[in-house]
């Protein structure tokens, strides 16, 4: 289906950024519909229930439309004006400022910004506001594999291949990946993979959708992933499968790697994982056996307190099997949030520059510094964490402006989280509805929607798309660009932060030329004309140079690395930060469902997704629902060391017996961020969503069931 009256833009939810078009309906409460757009190469057409009903959000009766103020004699947030909102801002963060310094101003994004708000916010925090407190939620989504992939590679981007080139690989290991549910339209890869004569492995402790389309699937307890990798590695030692031509001509650090994974022989992993050895045997001649491979992972690996090591191990085993560096072979990571990728290229977090450069680097500080017209020195260093950020609010974090995220409801340990945010001198939240975060701020800023504004975005595969303004938003609702530039104008910057999103992404190009993230050679007119451009896209040496293609396929002739050669990264399995004991003897794990995204802010507000999942619910297998005696649909407690979740039981055999399962995505007693472990991975930062240690009760009594046997 085609309309040339329809604007071709793209999905405002997860990585894929599926391709649509919007047309005018005409009618107020839905003013444009999706209309398909199947030229777009990612989806060829295909959406899922969110892309579809995308519009529903932009609707006045669910949105923002005016700022809020919150009023000092009835402590209810108020309809304010624009320029009592902004003033109120500015005064905030300018009063913190004053009594307690800069870094006592918190800045917090998130990986659904476009890549010129992300850009923006970030020297909006190190020149307006002088601080080095500013990190993002993406720091919560794929962290631990960008630190993998930058420590076996020297450059991180999600997949260092086009999502086509998947079916055409002999065979797929999916690793903590539901594919059908969080992002079904790329369910066909390894559908036509399959179909090609290609193997898919897949690894979660749960039999979700996805894994029913597997070839194998492996079912480890939760936590154990990087014993399972190591496990796969000794095998192909074992086995005499190692590429000893490859690894000699493309890699370093074999020897130390290879130890590592001798320390781990199968019956020992079949102990720590629960995956039987045949099945660990049967994974390796699959994989070694296929001309080419892949290796794909998402969050069950990487939210985890060791999943850098954890995804490292994954790549050990791609180099010692040459399936890396090839065509239609490699490591790749399945980045989740609409620009999970571009929001970490290019400023809001905590330790970079844009184009991908370390905050540290005497250098990058040098270029951006030049290309921001400030002196190097005036740039503050790096800051704290996502979770560490958030923890310190209140503390020596006073105020905070937030963008684009919700951790009420999305960050680990959230009950502490929300009591940390309350606690703050002033927040101000800018959001296109009154998330449960919002809802908490002493001012709320109304801002545009992805239907409503220009900007870029880029998703998992390093493509950088357009996405484009399809109607004039309500006149009550400005875009996160121009609220920066109102801030940046009253706090004293009349110049350098401007509302127009091309002139921003111009900037934006050259900050990051000659960066690991170059998009210097990228335009919006390139965008339209070629359905996006794969960074790195440098510019030519002269305007008369032939364009620079941009590179669909990373690795083919070299690594990242100085010498152009991978490293391995020798690693040895270690426990999750909390273990099953006694009193807790379950292990919690949590994740999406097709019909809610992330916090559920959007989705929660549309009728027909709520139809479809309208509540969190607690997966547990029959065994252990009859040790505690509930009943398909009863409510459960889960208990853990930092709070208590109540929700409906879901009874199934597709979940291991030791193990129960919580969606992430609503607030309340049904919150499963209120049980979650914040314990943090010593390189990426990353909180332990996946594995907690609780105990199940009715939630009409206090029985707590023995540990099940798996």
């Amino acid at each position: 289906m085609s309309d040339v009256t329809a604007a071709p833009t793209h999905c405002p939810y997860c990585a894929l950024q599926c391709g649509m078009s919007l047309r005018p309906t005409g009618a107020p409460e839905l003013p444009v519909e999706v209309v398909e757009r199947s030229d777009f190469p990612v989806n060829r057409g295909a959406l899922c229930g969110k892309g579809r009903t995308a519009p529903a959000v932009l609707s006045s009766r669910v949105r923002l439309t005016e700022p809020l103020v919150r009023c000092p004699d009835t402590g209810r947030l108020e309809p304010a004006t624009w320029e009592e909102a902004l003033s109120a801002v500015a005064d905030g963060l300018r009063r913190t400022r004053a009594d307690h310094g800069p870094d006592a101003v918190g800045v917090f994004g998130g990986g659904g910004l476009t890549n010129e708000k992300a850009y923006l916010l970030g020297k909006f925090a190190r020149l307006v506001l002088g601080t080095s407190q500013i990190d993002y939620n993406g720091r919560f989504c794929m962290s631990s594999a960008a630190a993998a992939h930058h420590r076996a590679f020297g450059l991180d981007r999600g997949l260092p291949f086009p999502l086509a080139d998947i079916p055409k690989s002999g065979c797929v290991i999916l690793v903590g990946s539901n594919l059908a549910e969080t992002m079904p339209p790329a369910l066909r890869y390894l559908t036509e993979l399959k179909e090609n004569g290609g193997r898919l492995i897949v690894v979660d402790p749960r039999r979700t959708r996805t894994a029913e389309q597997a070839d194998l699937h492996l079912a480890p307890r939760p936590g154990t992933d990087l014993a399972l990798a190591l496990g796969l590695l000794h095998l192909v030692v074992a086995e005499g499968r190692v590429d000893e031509e490859f690894v000699a001509a493309r890699t370093d650090g074999w020897e130390a790697a290879r130890a590592g994974a001798m320390a781990h022989w199968p019956e020992h992993v079949e102990r720590i994982t629960g995956v039987p050895v045949p099945q660990l045997r049967a994974a390796v001649e699959l994989f070694c056996d296929a001309p080419s491979g892949m290796v794909l992972t998402a969050r069950g690996p990487e939210q985890q307190s060791k999943g850098t090591d954890t995804v490292g191990a994954w790549i050990n085993l791609c180099l010692a099997t040459g399936k890396a560096g090839r065509p239609h072979s490699g490591y790749g990571c399945l980045t989740g949030q609409g620009n999970g990728q571009g929001g970490r290229e290019h400023g809001q977090k905590a330790d970079q520059l844009p184009g991908y450069r370390k905050l540290d680097d005497p250098a990058a500080r040098a270029h951006v510094a030049g290309v921001w017209g400030v002196a190097p020195e005036s740039l503050p260093g790096p800051g704290r964490s996502a979770y560490e950020l958030l923890d310190a609010l209140g503390g020596e974090v006073k105020s905070l402006l937030l963008m684009g995220s919700n951790p009420v409801v999305s960050a680990p340990r959230a009950a502490h989280i929300e009591e940390r945010l309350r606690s703050l001198d002033f927040l101000a939240v800018a959001d296109v509805v009154l998330s449960e975060t919002a809802a908490l701020a002493d001012v709320v800023l109304p801002v545009t929607q992805w239907a409503e504004e220009t900007g870029t975005t880029t998703n998992l595969e390093g493509r950088v798309l357009l996405r484009r303004q399809a109607l004039t938003p309500p006149a009550g609702v400005r875009s996160d660009l121009q609220v920066m530039n109102g801030l940046a104008a009253l706090l004293g910057w009349e110049k350098g932060f401007p509302a127009d999103p091309e002139e921003v992404f111009e900037e934006l190009r050259r900050a990051s030329a000659g960066g690991p993230a170059d998009y210097s050679g990228i335009s919006y007119r390139r965008i339209r004309e070629e359905d996006g451009v794969f960074w790195p896209c440098p510019a030519g040496p002269e305007e008369t140079a032939p364009e620079h293609p941009g590179t669909p396929r990373l690795f083919l002739d070299r690594f990242a690395t100085a010498d152009g050669r991978a490293r391995f990264v020798p690693v040895v399995h270690r426990a999750a930060a909390e273990e099953t004991d006694a009193e807790y003897p379950v292990v919690l794990t949590t994740g999406r469902v097709v019909s809610q995204y992330q916090s559920g802010a959007q989705t929660r507000r549309v009728d027909e997704l709520n139809a479809a999942a309208p509540g969190s619910f607690v997966e547990l297998h029959p065994r252990l629902a009859e040790r505690l005696g509930v009943a398909e649909g009863e409510r459960v407690a889960v208990v853990s060391r930092r709070g208590r979740s109540v929700a409906p039981a879901r009874i199934t055999a597709a979940i291991r017996p030791d193990t129960v399962f919580m969606p992430f995505h609503w607030p309340g007693e049904g919150r499963a961020n209120t049980l979650t472990n914040p314990a943090l991975d010593p390189v990426s930062r990353m909180p332990e969503f996946k594995v907690c240690a609780v105990r199940l009760e009715r939630a009409d009594a206090a029985a707590v069931p023995d540990a099940p046997a798996a």
